[in-house]
């Protein structure tokens, strides 16, 4: 059994991905658009939008598709542990970008470095950086 995360995007599934790609070491490993769909159901301008893609990091899945009023994640995040609290902050810096920010980059009882946001893709992050 594997778990994997699927995230549905209202129309920048592919501009996440690419950017998840450069900037987080990930892997983007299939993108579909909905105009490959045998049997397309979506409205016209959803045709060059993507229908499935997936991206890995490190073993890890993120799955996702534009979805015609898709709402950005909440009360789930995908959580994502550096290997340092430098990188966590790079990492931070990047993704909070234009994003929302709900608990700042900072030391805590459990981590050397924790943050949460919501990156400008609609996607909710936990960063971590454990205690070593």
């Amino acid at each position: 059994m594997k778990l994997d995360i699927y995230v549905n995007y209202a129309g920048n599934c592919e501009e996440a991905f690419r950017f998840y790609e450069q900037h987080l070491g990930g892997k983007v490993t299939m993108m579909m658009r909905h105009e490959e769909h045998p049997r397309p159901g979506l409205p016209a301008e959803f045709a060059k939008k993507i229908l499935h893609a997936r991206i890995e990091f490190s073993g890890a899945v993120l799955m996702g598709a534009d979805i015609p009023g898709a709402e950005p994640m909440r009360s789930v995040y995908v959580s994502l542990t550096t290997d340092s609290a430098a990188e966590a902050e790079r990492v931070y810096a990047l993704l909070s970008d234009k994003g929302q920010i709900f608990m700042k980059m900072g030391e805590t009882f459990f981590a050397e470095r924790f943050a949460m946001l919501r990156d400008r893709f609609g996607t909710s992050w936990m960063l971590l950086a454990a205690r070593a």
